[in-house]
């Protein structure tokens, strides 16, 4: 966009020495101004405004040039063209100058959101003890910075708790429903000693957040989520599941999903129903690995239609440690959708290694 006024009399110039004299074509430098205004600032348009209005003379009234006699240069034809020119480029000023001012205000919010995501969704600890741990988000709209998935790892006297979840909705509702959801959960993991107990708390905070919120959405506001807890010590994981897509258990020979077809109803909505959290106990050995992640991985399509086969591609990837996996989920989803994701992805992949010596360093970015 910055060569194209360069373009665009560079055009004009290759067209008016081979049109015949009755048809000018010079006054296609009228629009130079609003051509400028599209990537340049508001002092190289009005600069470019001098600049047509000069072509515009220079064309009208140079017989070696464009074949037309000095006196073309003041018919009315062509002193109406350098009035135009002039109007165009006070106007493309002034929208030049507006595109800076909103360009630079965008970039203010995009820093505010890239801060707000960094204390909404901050990256996990990549090591917790002997556990590996990565993260990644990817928002489906590109000017987005923040939405309604989200993730956390807490290390606690109880092990490492983990936490992935997904809020219904979009906007500014589902932003604030995920903090609400994550500073309940980042303060009750230190203090409920079950995991079920754990599940109960955070869904008290939502369900008073809902209710306080008002509205005529008070039992829609609910968030799918899945809890685990991983004991420094024993070789096993728990597992509470609100209606969340289950975790995927990945080890070297098999990849399969941890659901037991217990799954709790999602945050704000088992307060309604009075059933009480069931918690699943698995076996997670050195060397297991464990993805949690959200129903936007599983829903992205293809060109045709069809899911991201997630199961099938983990079974060829079982022997990556967390971050080479997310790095591989990342441009994987990218290339299944042709770069357009229809939802939100968050994923957490936590590894208990078989040998220290053997796994590789922690990524410093994540």
């Amino acid at each position: 966009m910055r060569w194209l006024p360069v373009l665009y009399v560079a055009g004009l110039l290759v067209l008016e020495p081979v049109t015949p004299v009755e048809w000018p074509v010079s006054f296609v430098l009228i629009a130079l101004p609003l051509v400028t205004a599209f990537a340049h600032g508001p002092a190289v348009v009005a600069g470019a405004t001098a600049f047509a209005v000069l072509m515009l003379g220079i064309l009208a009234g140079t017989p070696c040039c464009a074949g037309r006699p000095v006196g073309y240069l003041w018919e009315r034809y062509y002193v109406a063209a350098y009035v135009c020119t002039a109007l165009v480029g006070i106007l493309g000023t002034i929208l030049a100058a507006h595109r800076v001012h909103r360009e630079r205000t965008l970039a203010d919010v995009r820093f505010v959101a890239d801060i707000a995501q960094r204390v909404l969704l901050r990256p996990v600890p990549h090591r917790i003890g002997d556990l590996l741990l990565e993260s990644l988000y990817l928002a489906a709209a590109a000017e987005a910075r923040i939405g309604g998935d989200l993730y956390e790892a807490v290390p606690t006297s109880y092990g490492v708790r983990l936490l992935i979840g997904d809020v219904r909705g979009k906007g500014l509702l589902a932003v604030e429903t995920a903090a609400a959801l994550l500073g309940a959960f980042r303060e009750a993991a230190h203090d409920e000693p079950a995991l079920p107990d754990l599940a109960d708390r955070v869904e008290r905070s939502m369900s008073r957040r809902a209710t306080q919120l008002g509205g005529s959405e008070v039992g829609e506001r609910f968030v799918t989520a899945v809890f685990v807890e991983v004991p420094l010590e024993p070789t096993l994981i728990r597992v509470v599941n609100c209606g969340h897509p289950p975790p995927i258990l990945i080890r070297s020979d098999e990849v399969r999903e941890l659901d037991s077809g217990r799954s709790a109803p999602p945050l704000n909505l088992g307060m309604l129903l009075g059933e009480p959290y069931h918690v699943d106990t698995y076996d997670f050995r050195p060397g297991d690995q464990l993805l949690l992640y959200t129903d936007g991985v599983t829903e992205t399509r293809d060109a045709g239609g069809s899911f991201y086969p997630l199961l099938q591609r983990l079974r060829s990837w079982r022997s990556l440690p967390p971050r080479d996996l997310l790095e591989r989920l990342h441009r994987d989803l990218l290339d299944y959708s042709g770069d357009r994701l229809q939802d939100d992805i968050a994923a957490l992949a936590v590894r208990r290694p078989a040998d220290d010596s053997t796994e590789p360093p922690p990524s410093p970015t994540g």
